[in-house]
């Protein structure tokens, strides 16, 4: 370990000494894939694998919490040239999942050899300067936030760590409502789930969604519906405020009331249909509201032409506008 940074001092459950703690798991775990042979243990060795690639946690932690925290304090290196690094490790380990399945067995042993090389690689850089600069740029307070965050992407490691600060009451992401400094005005803006936005700003998410979205609300009631350019079902002013039952045709009525009676008892949460429609295949799908007491407040109900997402087919990973 570097002798600049000693992880001894940090307390149990600090962001760096359990990136710290992960290390040592992938150290292991990089040692139990070079020694197995995947041509004659294959499952131990797609096991070993499966297991590292979670270091996916790892990279999305940095990214989300640690990298944005940096940036603020006007360190945006890692933002720029770690993240490409996570990506260039990514990519390797899909070729090789993918070589692996296909049982390319030599080249799985030769292209492992590059993962791990680029991880020994990443972890050193990790410990030389990322982990030290961000240890002495980074205030107690802004750290806590950092690990706030950490706890929605979770961790590698097969037991979540200790809380930190270790007295402080664990708050779960989506019910802490602590106000944070931003980079933005928060005039005339709401809080969400995470984020904020104005009205406008809502407004134009909902139209510029390739979806028809419609809310019903507990009482059977029309609430709600997105004015999208190139809505599959119309939608006009008037359904607001009216009962769903009056929205559907009569042969499909009976369907639409079994759904909501469902959903308001709690049975289901989900129901998915699609459809053959002006020559387009539509998919359709309510889902039940809930607030966070898991009582029924309603359902929406998404409409999407799905015709061409059907036709996908391998992959896209190049941007080609022409």
């Amino acid at each position: 370990m570097n002798a600049s940074l000693d992880i001894s001092t940090l307390p149990e459950g600090h962001p760096v000494k359990i990136y710290f703690e992960e290390k040592e798991l992938i150290q292991i775990l990089l040692g139990e894939l070079e020694e197995t042979n995947p041509a004659e243990e294959t499952q131990k060795y797609y096991n070993i694998f499966n297991q590292l690639q979670s270091i996916e946690r790892r990279f999305e932690r940095k990214e989300n919490q640690l990298f944005p925290f940096l940036e603020q304090k006007g360190w945006n290196g890692p933002s720029q040239g770690m993240w490409s690094f996570h990506d260039n490790l990514r990519e390797q380990f899909r070729l090789l999942r993918k070589k692996i399945t296909n049982k390319e067995f030599k080249n799985v042993v030769a292209d492992a050899r590059f993962l791990t090389s680029g991880i020994h690689r990443l972890l050193l850089i990790e410990e030389d300067v990322l982990f030290p600069n961000a240890l002495e740029i980074l205030s107690e307070k802004d750290w806590i936030e950092v690990r706030k965050g950490e706890e929605e992407i979770g961790w590698m490691l097969a037991h979540p760590p200790v809380a930190f600060p270790k007295e402080e009451e664990y708050i779960h992401p989506s019910k802490d409502t602590t106000k944070r400094e931003l980079t933005f005005s928060l005039e005339n803006k709401s809080h969400y789930d995470e984020g904020y936005m104005s009205v406008e700003q809502v407004n134009l998410l909902l139209k510029t969604m390739p979806l028809d979205i419609t809310y019903v609300d507990e009482n059977d009631k029309v609430i709600f519906y997105n004015r999208g350019e190139e809505r599959v079902f119309p939608r006009s002013a008037g359904i607001i405020g009216r009962e769903v039952r009056f929205c559907h045709p009569p042969k499909s009525v009976g369907t639409v009331l079994k759904i909501l009676e469902e959903f308001r008892k709690g049975t289901k949460n989900e129901a998915s249909f699609w459809i053959n429609f002006k020559g387009r295949l539509i998919y359709i799908r309510y889902f039940a509201v809930r607030d966070a007491e898991k009582k029924y407040k309603g359902v929406i109900e998404m409409s999407q032409d799905i015709t061409d997402i059907k036709k996908i087919e391998g992959e896209n990973r190049l941007l080609d506008w022409d």
